[in-house]
């Protein structure tokens, strides 16, 4: 049986997606010239508006260099070629990228490497693509499918690496929808992960949507990053980890040997984490507007909090 869905239903962000894919389609190509296309009307708003900001950008770096045929391919391509690179999985297509180290640049928009949806790009090897379809079949069938359907929609599969060792993920507020990670050969974890890199890209859309702004004078002191963060940082992290405890706490049971030591392990050094930000997070809530959107956070932290 499948566990408990958590309520990740925002309206705002669903109006957010549809308004700023619009707005980003007819910076690109004027609505007047544009029609609908069927594959437009099978897909997710969520699904067109991470696509639509892989065509903005890689158009607007394209532009910049004054790589006219790679201008044009994003002109033509306003869905960045999803079709030929798409993997069904249980929260609907996804785009998986096994994507060279060397071609993840640095740049302005990003402290961190990025990859960017381009003519060039060709989908992950068979076996990756297998075991990222896995992975959102663990993360869905124990809660998570709303989140993942929504803010996992491109991944980009980085460093393979053993069980134990540090994995490394992240997004980009440039590129919602999308996320970097290492991996191990293990869908349980990966399933983690993503459910994590999804938190935060909700999260930066929730923000917007409601048009919260969160004031960068005040911090709180994080233990993940052992040190005070601003309060963005502060509740992203306060957010995110409580969603993998939630999802670890409901797969625990269904994993055995290495797996099973390795995220017991993980939830019960996360347990300890958390439960010091208990007192600052009820005051960093505070810092967010809208009451719909606080209490959602509020929510996921105590639920974490009684694990």
């Amino acid at each position: 049986m499948d566990a408990p869905t958590i309520s990740f239903s925002f309206a705002l962000i669903q109006a957010h997606h549809r308004d700023r894919t619009r707005r980003i389609r007819a910076v690109l190509k004027p609505a007047a010239q544009r029609t609908a296309s069927t594959s437009d009307s099978q897909r997710t708003d969520a699904f067109n508006y991470c696509l639509a900001h892989h065509v903005l950008e890689g158009a607007e770096t394209a532009a910049r260099s004054r790589e006219t045929a790679t201008f044009n391919w994003y002109g033509g391509h306003p869905d960045a070629n999803a079709s030929a690179l798409s993997t069904p999985t249980a929260v609907g297509p996804r785009i998986v990228l096994a994507p060279d180290l060397d071609r993840l640049p640095r740049s302005p928009i990003s402290e961190t490497p990025y990859y960017v949806l381009g003519p060039n790009t060709t989908a992950a090897p068979p076996g990756l693509r297998d075991l990222a379809a896995a992975a959102y079949d663990t993360g869905a069938k124990n809660g998570f499918a709303d989140l993942l359907a929504g803010h996992a929609v491109v991944v980009c599969l980085l460093r393979h690496k053993q069980l134990g060792d540090t994995l490394d993920s992240w997004t980009i507020t440039r590129l919602p929808g999308t996320i970097y990670c290492d991996h191990v050969n293990e869908p349980v974890v990966l399933a983690r992960d993503l459910i994590h890199e999804a938190g935060h890209n909700w999260l930066n859309d929730a923000l917007g949507a409601a048009a919260c702004e969160i004031s960068d004078e005040v911090g709180f002191y994080s233990p993940w990053k052992k040190t005070n963060r601003p309060a963005f940082g502060f509740l992203h992290a306060c957010f995110a980890f409580p969603l993998t405890m939630i999802y670890t706490a409901r797969v625990l049971p269904q994993t055995r040997g290495d797996l099973h030591r390795f995220l017991t392990v993980y939830l019960e050094q996360q347990r300890g984490l958390l439960a010091t930000t208990a007192a600052d997070h009820d005051r960093a809530l505070a810092l967010i507007t809208d009451p719909t959107l606080r209490e959602r956070l509020r929510s996921a932290h105590r639920e974490a909090l009684s694990l």
